[in-house]
């Protein structure tokens, strides 16, 4: 062991005993393709071997932003990885790629290995739950950059899809509806902003009092983790005629779902055609936000949406359900450019 390097605060033992109690997550991840272990320098994965004939590859990158503040104050870390593969991968996912393989960078200013035991079990999970392997990452520990206990979390995805059956929005007509799927919160936008308003009404993490949470304390409602929809859009896309995917991540309806049309095109969405989670009134009451902004910053609710025939739609909410997803018809693409909300 470097005595020079402990006496500039970096413990090479304790990043070993990190990589000892993550190997086991990480090989919970394992699927086809995958090669070696973790251990390389690189990880491995065998595209040849899932039998594609025109491979695009879709490749994205994100982290949690300052959602990692409140799994500081709370002291809980074991959810804060499945945001940061959710991220990756619903990303992926609107372009209709099978997320494949994911890695991680966990940067920190002193490696506690419990807690980064923590933090990859939720990155497993997530990955388990996208159906993705953790095939590497890194674990960097820098003293001085970081407060006490306090460390940042970033991930990167590849996915596959064959080229013919890409989703790029250029299938996507008026008239086609948009089903959305229900988001778990949340998730991992405007936090920030979140995080302002509970702070200008002095509001504590664990306070129960709030009526629109039931009694569930504040924190643990706003680290919920973000949903991973992989599993049941892959198949919807196997079974219906997906002509646009949504993720709704920063910037809400206003800025995601345009992504998925072609210019000249809009929608029409009517509120109350999906169930607008608690949290949202809450936030808007404590913030004095006008409800229409709500849109241009939260999910509301929703965090994928669907664009496809209206035709198909039933047999389209039929199957998510069947998936565990609370899903339903929110609106249609219209002509004209702009997102149009119908407020009830």
């Amino acid at each position: 062991m470097s005595k020079s390097y402990e006496k500039a605060g970096v413990s090479l033992e304790a990043g070993y005993e990190s990589v000892r109690r993550i190997r086991s997550a990480v090989d919970s991840t394992a699927r086809k393709g995958v090669m070696g272990g973790i251990g390389s320098f690189g990880g491995m994965f065998d595209l040849a071997s899932l039998g594609y004939s025109e491979p695009v590859l879709v490749s994205g990158t994100d982290g949690v932003g300052t959602k990692l503040k409140i799994a500081f104050a709370l002291d809980k870390h074991d959810t804060i990885g499945i945001d940061a593969v959710a991220m990756c991968v619903n990303d992926v996912l609107a372009q209709g790629a099978e997320p494949l393989f994911f890695l991680d960078y966990i940067a920190l200013g002193h490696n506690e290995p419990a807690k980064v035991e923590a933090i990859v079990s939720g990155v497993a999970e997530g990955c388990r739950q996208a159906g993705c392997a953790l095939i590497g990452g890194e674990t960097a520990e820098m003293p001085g950059m970081y407060g006490g206990g306090e460390y940042d979390i970033a991930g990167f995805t590849v996915g596959a899809v064959e080229k013919s059956k890409l989703i790029d929005g250029s299938l996507v007509s008026e008239g086609d509806v948009l089903v959305g799927l229900a988001s778990s919160g949340v998730h991992s936008n405007g936090l920030s902003l979140v995080r302002g308003i509970v702070s200008d009404a002095g509001l504590a993490w664990d306070d129960t009092t709030l009526p629109e949470l039931g009694g569930r304390p504040l924190g643990e409602v706003l680290l919920e983790p973000t949903r991973i929809y992989v599993k049941p859009v892959l198949e919807l896309i196997r079974r219906c005629s997906v002509h646009g995917i949504c993720h709704i991540t920063g910037g809400g309806f206003d800025e995601n779902i345009p992504r998925a049309l072609r210019p000249g095109q809009g929608v029409r969405i009517a509120e109350g055609s999906w169930e607008q989670l608690p949290v949202f009134a809450l936030l808007e009451r404590l913030g004095g936000i006008p409800h229409r902004e709500m849109f241009n910053v939260f999910n509301m609710g929703i965090g994928m949406v669907i664009l496809l025939p209206e035709g198909e739609a039933q047999a389209a909410i039929e199957l998510l359900s069947s998936f565990g997803e609370k899903a339903s018809v929110i609106g249609r693409v219209v002509a004209g450019e702009g997102v149009k909300i119908d407020m009830k």
